[in-house]
């Protein structure tokens, strides 16, 4: 998701940023003064941190810029520790409001075109806070690659070098070998997703 998607749902975007700790008033879902100066807290925050961990390609900006500042971090590490000759690693895919992860949850279900490619609904997935990335690999073609293996390679090659990084080839139920996410103080959703809407800290 970009900027622009992120920011045009005003209610969530005012939980992202007092998660983020650049917003303290209430949750109106009305773009006013304090939410417009939290919006350039962080962007000012993001930009200062872009120019700290380096940049990267036009598609990884426009999604790293959807995180919260910490996964931002997290995310640019990622990317620094991925290059390689083989492949050119972009990240993809950043946060999800909680009505674009429900469309998400719907490709594959209720007669709609295979594959299922998730199952969590809205304001069950770290995507829907801040906090998780897709990786895509692509050759020196631009052809997108989706072998596991490479996926698990890049894996292999990161992780031991950013332990604050939890990956989704290690799940059991619903393994995701493109999935990345900055470690929660929890594990639970329902918790993580409590503290997201009432500006609680979870990473």
């Amino acid at each position: 998701m970009s900027y622009q998607l992120l920011t045009a749902d005003v209610l969530f975007y005012q939980c992202f940023l007092k998660a983020a700790g650049f917003y303290n008033y209430g949750l109106d879902g009305v773009w006013g003064k304090h939410t417009n100066n939290a919006d350039k807290a962080f962007i000012a925050q993001s930009n200062s941190i872009k120019q700290q961990y380096g940049s990267f390609d036009a598609r990884s900006e426009t999604n790293i810029i959807t995180l919260l500042p910490k996964a931002q971090i997290a995310a640019r590490n990622f990317l620094s520790l991925a290059a390689n000759p083989n492949f050119e690693v972009r990240i993809i895919s950043g946060t999800r409001t909680y009505a674009q992860q429900d469309a998400l949850y719907k490709k594959g279900r209720y007669g709609n075109v295979p594959p299922i490619v998730t199952n969590a609904k809205g304001g069950r997935s770290n995507h829907n806070f801040g906090i998780a990335w897709d990786i895509g690999l692509f050759d020196a073609h631009g052809a997108y690659n989706t072998q596991d293996a490479n996926y698990i390679t890049i894996a292999n090659l990161v992780l031991p070098h950013i332990t604050n990084v939890e990956w989704g080839g290690n799940w059991q139920s619903f393994v995701d070998y493109p999935h990345f996410q900055l470690k929660p103080i929890t594990p639970s959703i329902a918790t993580i997703r409590q503290l997201f809407e009432t500006g609680g800290t979870y990473v």
